[in-house]
């Protein structure tokens, strides 16, 4: 994979759609659960969406493994990529909690089928991976900052 865009490092302009779809993929997520008009008019794009956020998942950790090795070694960079390597699970969490959600609650809507504690449960574990996610993301946007900003100044 090329590691720059016009002189560019790739990481920085691959990792702001990532920052952009994980919470928008987290957000709309605990919206269909939460709120029965939302999901009727958003339907199939929540789990399209965390399965988008899910694979910037690799491309982000792919550029930024390059960037890490064209730079000087430095603990915060590590700590950056050592918080970068949580994301995945999350993500995969959710995307799979999204989907199972929107494919049961759909059955349920068309023909009533399935016990109403499983769609419960179900919500329930989109909302766990939905905080997982955004808290892991949030984690990991602050040490790639730290890291990048450190020595301006």
């Amino acid at each position: 994979m090329f590691d720059t865009i016009f002189g560019i490092p790739l990481h920085p302009l691959v990792v702001h759609a990532t920052v952009v779809f994980v919470p928008l993929a987290a957000l709309t997520s605990v919206l269909a659960v939460v709120w029965s008009r939302f999901r009727q008019w958003f339907g199939w794009g929540t789990p399209v969406i965390a399965a988008f956020a899910l694979a910037l998942d690799p491309v982000s950790t792919e550029t930024g493994e390059g960037l890490e090795h064209a730079l000087p070694r430095s603990s915060l960079i590590q700590q950056h990529a050592h918080l970068a390597d949580g994301l995945l699970p999350w993500l995969i969490g959710l995307f799979l909690t999204t989907a199972v959600f929107y494919w049961r609650r759909r059955s349920h809507d068309q023909d009533g089928r399935g016990p109403d504690w499983v769609l419960r449960i179900t919500g329930v574990l989109v909302v766990v991976a939905a905080v997982g996610t955004l808290v892991e993301v949030v984690l990991i946007g602050h040490s790639g900052a730290v890291a990048a900003w450190s020595n301006v100044g």
